[in-house]
């Protein structure tokens, strides 16, 4: 069964589809309250939660006493995926921002990996075996949902195997993100295959205990996903307006840690 999003969400998405095709332009005032209720047909309480949802993601600006305008798209929050998909298609370059993605993982898990090799448990590794084991049966049957959400279990294992309460503070911002645009990806069966390969060498090298190989073999991951967006990845927009706020979650397993 098809959850709806909240009524607010959905128009709060609609005033960002009316930003990207023009309707309003860039420091022009939003309409009232007023009429943006009589226009949806919701009330003023739900207006004013989808303005205020807006604002606090920098997509408008409320001036006391003048109106709600619209701030340019630089402004806008990146770690929301729905103005990731506005901004990717408003500034032209629709794979822009996943490649910043890509630069910021290839930050933060190169390092978390090269932490996991040193700090793994056999629980840790059982983990990470369950969720490649996983891949490697939703790439059998081209099931790229669960594809999807056992390749984020796996890196989600290692940076569990990292115990860095910083670092996963960092990271989690990122996980509806990276999402968005492992489905990109995982939709062709070339990316499955070489991500299947990277996550056994990156499961090899923890089980080893070796920091530099497993940071190697992350880093070599990291640039193969970029590889892979540019040749497969033709319009990142669409994939991700498929699967925007409201629809199914990625949420793998977490131990309680003592």
């Amino acid at each position: 069964m098809t959850v709806r999003p909240p009524l607010a969400s959905g128009l709060a998405d609609t005033i960002v589809n009316d930003i990207i095709a023009g309707r309003y332009l860039t420091n022009a005032p939003l309409p009232s309250e007023t009429d943006l209720a009589t226009e949806s047909g919701l009330s003023r309480l739900t207006v004013r939660e989808a303005v205020k949802s807006l604002a606090a993601k920098g997509v408008v600006r409320v001036e006391q006493g003048r109106g709600t305008f619209v701030n340019p798209s630089d402004s806008w929050s990146v770690l929301d995926p729905v103005l990731l998909l506005a901004r990717s298609n408003r500034d032209g370059d629709r794979l822009a921002l996943p490649r910043m993605l890509i630069e910021a993982r290839r930050v933060v898990e190169v390092a978390v990996a090269e932490l996991a090799a040193a700090r793994r448990t056999e629980a840790d590794l059982a983990d990470m075996e369950h969720a490649l084991r996983g891949m490697r049966s939703a790439a059998a049957v081209a099931d790229v949902a669960a594809f999807v959400a056992a390749d984020i279990a796996f890196h989600q294992y290692v940076l569990d195997a990292a115990r860095n309460s910083f670092i996963t503070s960092l990271f989690d911002p990122l996980s509806r993100i990276l999402q968005l645009t492992r489905h990109q990806t995982s939709a062709h069966e070339p990316v499955r295959e070489h991500a299947i390969g990277h996550h056994q060498q990156i499961l090899d090298a923890v089980r080893a205990g070796d920091p530099a190989q497993a940071g190697r073999v992350m880093r070599e991951h990291m640039t193969q996903t970029e590889q892979d967006m540019d040749i497969y990845v033709l319009d990142p927009g669409a994939a991700m307006l498929a699967l925007r706020a409201g629809d199914s979650e990625v949420a793998p397993r977490r131990r309680a840690r003592g």
